[in-house]
């Protein structure tokens, strides 16, 4: 049976128009999309360590180094104009729960952002002498309470960094190249922010405007407030007694039970910053909920300014 033109013209139409539809979809559905991040194996998340969101912001900087090289990493939550200061691990491995602490608070703002008042932003430094971590517990970076030894013996392992200086003595507040600790003599260093774990609280603190600083230690049931010669800021105490009474510390304006020269704490208050150390009751515990109670009545106070 022989086909017309007109039929031939026909069945020609309607190959062509199945024919590009077929293509269309093809390239709908199986082409690389351009705007695509997977595309060509990019990451489809920004390699960028600033994640905004509607409620907070978080960024993570590595503020230092130590003596043997480890980083000192800060952690910032939230983007008000009012910062707040959080530093562990000052005395390393020998006040380890000091570093636990400050990743627990890091873990509890990362899945609660809306918990910082929209004025306030939060740094936290977890570990500021992760060399005397490291000889103390032989861990870098995030670890738990399992990972430190049962048998682990605080005669003062892991206090000191690498140079063998009591970095809490480093800085520049009538500073002397030797001071005290618990009645011993320990090195305070060569010079004031002689040692590089001091510098990098020294040079966060000056590119930063911090309106209070909180520094974790263990162990003497106790929040202490900061001086150096002009005795201590009226703000510092309204800190101090703000967290010592919501964490249920014992309060002391002034710490006198030997003489300390050279603590960050000091010189933070010479340069006009209120300063607290807050020293956890026990060496093995870190009174989770006194200390969640004792920031957030920081956050009461400062989130007024």
């Amino acid at each position: 049976m022989s086909i017309s033109k007109q039929t031939r013209v026909y069945l020609l139409i309607i190959l062509t128009v199945v024919t590009v539809g077929i293509l269309l979809f093809v390239l709908r559905f199986f082409s690389p999309d351009p705007d695509s991040s997977l595309d060509q194996g990019y990451p489809a998340t920004s390699t960028t360590q600033d994640v905004s969101t509607d409620t907070a912001v978080f960024q993570q900087e590595v503020v230092g180094t130590s003596v043997e090289g480890r980083n000192i990493s800060s952690y910032t939550y939230g983007n008000g104009p009012t910062h707040l200061l959080f530093v562990g691990g000052i005395h390393g491995g020998y006040e380890w729960n000091s570093v636990l602490l400050a990743y627990g608070m890091m873990e509890y703002f990362e899945e609660n952002p809306g918990q910082i008042p929209t004025n306030i932003t939060v740094t936290i430094i977890p570990s500021a002498n992760p060399d005397g971590l490291y000889q103390a517990i032989d861990v870098e970076g995030e670890f738990l309470a399992t990972d430190v030894p049962g048998d682990f013996s605080y005669n003062g392992t892991g206090r000191f960094n690498a140079n063998e200086v009591d970095l809490n003595r480093n800085f520049d507040c009538n500073w002397a190249s030797e001071s005290s600790w618990r009645g011993e003599t320990v090195s305070a260093g060569t010079a004031p922010f002689s040692e590089p774990e001091a510098q990098a609280i020294r040079d966060f603190v000056q590119r930063n405007t911090i309106a209070a600083a909180v520094f974790w230690h263990s162990q003497a049931n106790t929040v202490y407030a900061s001086e150096c010669n002009n005795g201590v800021l009226p703000e510092t105490l309204n800190v101090m007694n703000a967290y010592a009474q919501a964490a249920n510390y014992n309060a002391v304006a002034e710490f006198d039970a030997y003489p300390i020269t050279g603590d960050v704490e000091g010189w933070l208050a010479s340069i006009g910053i209120p300063a607290i150390t807050v020293e956890l009751e026990t060496r093995r515990s870190i009174e989770w909920s006194r200390n969640l109670a004792g920031v957030k009545a920081l956050f009461s106070i400062y989130s007024q300014k």
